[in-house]
């Protein structure tokens, strides 16, 4: 597959997922990043954003295994990654394999479950396979957890440790709509009852495991100059070295900037990255894994302030 071919593949995926989805452009290029990347995605807004039904929708673009794990405060990790169950008829034990054993997994209110049980997630994320009873039990190569959380409500929340947020590749601050796209939003939406569905607004597959292993090399051919890795180090080493942060971004972080710089220059039909990859990346990259210093919290900053004034304070190759 040429550079090409993946971003005509990317332009066929948003075609179906507008279908169904108003709005959301950035939010649905930063899962193709990391679709292509194979990472992770965190997404935080307020109720009724279309967080879960914008997961759902593109899951249905991929002839992927496709699961959903309602954390609630009850939830414990055998409920994510199985058991072992005794077999009376055969007398041994059989794997009852957990919703975690699929290709895309939708980790829904991921706040909503005790540290205890997030953790369970932990290993899958990060190597792509999960441990029960001492064996170890292999996931799909293009296992992709796309987790979503309520930022307004906090009581019966359980804040992702830091550790665990690390393993995201991105995390998308959704907005409320503009009036026009809540106006579309209305109308489309409005006139149905129940639940939307997005087989039943028409939205197609296009892309199965074959096509996106092949997708994936072709990312993986992308160049990365010497030039842009010591751009991506000087952003994220200046995470560390600021003021405004009591911690910064971590080496893993600095990593990931870089594979999602390539997937991003490879939907943009380019087998090189570019400066402008890394910078239109790097706060949904890096807003997780900073954390702000006890003046800069005082003072009202946010970490997406002080990550874009680093943005243009590191100076970028020409």
């Amino acid at each position: 597959m040429t550079v090409d071919e993946v971003k005509a593949l990317a332009t066929r995926i948003r075609q179906e997922i507008a279908k169904a989805v108003v709005g959301q452009s950035e939010t649905v290029e930063l899962m193709l990043v990391a679709l292509m990347a194979r990472g992770h995605v965190l997404l935080e807004g307020p109720p009724g954003t279309a967080k879960t039904f914008l997961a759902q929708t593109f899951a249905r673009t991929l002839d992927l295994g496709f699961g959903r794990i309602q954390f609630t405060p009850d939830l414990m990790p055998a409920d994510i990654i199985g058991a072992n169950l005794f077999n009376f008829q055969t007398s041994s034990f059989t794997l009852n394999p957990g919703p975690v054993f699929c290709e895309l997994l939708l980790a829904d209110e991921i706040n909503r479950t005790p540290p205890k049980t997030q953790a369970a997630l932990l290993e899958a994320m990060q190597e792509r396979k999960v441990t029960i009873d001492g064996k170890s039990h292999p996931l799909s190569a293009r296992f992709m957890v796309v987790a979503t959380q309520n930022p307004l409500e906090q009581q019966g929340t359980y804040p992702l440790p830091e550790a665990q947020l690390d393993r995201f590749l991105f995390k998308e601050v959704l907005q409320y709509p503009s009036r026009e796209e809540e106006h579309a939003i209305v109308s489309v939406h409005g006139l149905r009852t129940g639940q939307p569905d997005p087989a039943e607004m028409g939205v197609e597959r296009v892309a199965d495991a074959a096509i996106l292993a092949a997708a994936a090399e072709t990312v993986a051919g992308v160049r990365l100059n010497p030039e842009i890795v010591d751009y991506v180090l000087d952003l994220v080493r200046a995470t560390r070295a600021s003021a405004d942060l009591q911690s910064g971004a971590s080496p893993r972080a600095a990593a990931m900037l870089a594979m999602a710089a390539r997937a991003r220059a490879a939907l943009d039909g380019r087998d090189y990255a570019l400066p402008d990859d890394v910078k239109a990346l790097a706060l949904p990259a890096l807003r997780h894994r900073v954390i702000l210093s006890p003046a800069a919290e005082i003072e009202g900053r946010r970490p997406d302030q002080v990550i874009a004034a680093l943005v243009e304070q590191v100076g970028s190759p020409r």
